[in-house]
């Protein structure tokens, strides 16, 4: 019972620190929507874009004239004519239009949901670079460190008179290389965390995170295919435009039905009057012509598009996904073979016991230092792919 006890709760406490992890790059991402300048003057645009589609959909203005001729041969008075009208198109058109219009302004907010995606994954590569940065910077100091104690021995030897003059100096130049290692990624960091900084509308974020909280498992390639195709706005962009290509047929042959106008009209002569009613209609013989013919072909034309063109988001998107699998297949090799190998420590002691000369030691410390470097550079590598191909979860 005490173990179940012990084990729930440190799973709670790991749990706990990934959800920490987690909200840590997930409240960047937050603050990078709310404040990206670049953001809200698109949004700015996309609103001034639909409401200048939907005035599309209004009335024209109505129509208002009168006459007074009070001049010329006439025996009766003087003639005086009043009328107002107003013209319309069919009243199907509109229906056809405002679904034609929505189709549009529903593009407009998935071409705002691509740019915020785009900003967004640029935040969020950001700050898995930095975590990169700071699992290297951890590494390096440690280095420091070990370059250091080993300068340190290599001093007092040095000046005990029992080593030379050249393994003394290759011990500082090492130490010093560590260190000028700690230096660049220290700038690397700054530099990062300024390009966070513009994409945050100038104002600074603060980012400590230390290592990666999710896990580098991805559901099998048809499964995140199917929710890609669901969910990202470029794939929708292209459904959408056929879909408005097709409402823009439709459009069109109601624009064949004849536009109507209706009026009051009022005449006066002679001390006499005469009102009623107004009405006419335009019979679109020649201004629709070939319209609806060349909106079936743009529409023709969309369906084969969208078919090519996800065709191909499918092509790219099965080659980043298998050189994922390649790539953390390669890092789990590396990932097993050097864990739990402590090699610099051993390496060190085996220097310290005068087993191995300085030479032999930096030598095999460099191998062992390359090793844990491209293995920290694929696990970088694999959280940035990762994020690509999981990118349309943002």
């Amino acid at each position: 019972m005490y173990k179940k006890i012990v084990f729930a709760f440190c799973g709670y406490l790991i749990s706990f620190g990934l959800f920490a992890q987690n909200s840590e790059i997930e409240k960047v991402l937050q603050e990078v929507e709310k404040n990206n300048k670049e953001l809200q003057a698109f949004l700015s645009l996309i609103e001034s874009k639909k409401l200048e589609l939907k005035s599309l959909n209004n009335l024209p203005d109505p129509q208002l004239g009168a006459f007074y001729l009070p001049w010329g041969d006439h025996n009766t008075g003087d003639y005086s004519e009043f009328q107002i009208s107003q013209t319309f198109e069919f009243p199907t058109v509109y229906s056809s239009r405002k679904s034609l219009i929505k189709r549009q302004q529903t593009q407009l907010e998935l071409e705002y949901k691509s740019k915020r995606q785009a900003i967004l994954l640029t935040a969020e590569k950001r700050c898995l670079e930095l975590i990169y940065l700071n699992k290297k910077q951890a590494l390096e100091q440690k280095r420091v460190q070990q370059a250091k104690q080993v300068f340190n021995q290599l001093k007092e030897l040095y000046e005990k008179e029992e080593v030379g003059i050249l393994d003394y100096n290759k011990a500082k130049v090492a130490w010093m290389q560590e260190q000028f290692k700690v230096s660049q990624i220290e700038v690397e960091q700054k530099n990062l965390l300024l390009l966070l900084k513009n994409l945050n509308g100038n104002i600074a974020l603060n980012f400590n995170q230390t290592g990666y909280s999710n896990s580098l498992f991805i559901a099998s390639v048809d499964s995140v295919w199917q929710k890609k195709k669901e969910l990202d706005p470029e794939i929708l962009q292209l459904q959408m435009e056929e879909e408005i290509a097709l409402a823009n047929v439709k459009l069109n042959k109601q624009k064949g039905l004849p536009n109507l106008t209706a009026g009051f009209n009022y005449q006066g002569v002679a001390n006499s009057n005469y009102s009623g009613v107004y009405g006419g209609i335009s019979i679109p013989l020649w201004s629709n012509r070939n319209k609806v013919k060349a909106a079936k072909a743009s529409y023709n034309f969309q369906q084969l598009n969208t078919n090519s063109q996800v065709l191909r988001f499918y092509s790219d998107f099965e080659k980043q996904y298998n050189e994922y699998e390649i790539l953390l297949s390669k890092f789990k090799e590396y990932q097993e073979t050097l864990s739990g190998l402590n090699s610099d420590a051993l390496l060190l002691k085996s220097y310290e016991l005068g087993e191995i000369s300085f030479m032999e030691y930096y030598i095999e410390l460099k191998f062992y230092q390359d090793a844990m470097n491209a293995m920290v550079e694929m696990e970088r590598q694999l959280h940035q792919q990762k994020a690509d191909i999981l990118k349309y979860k943002l």
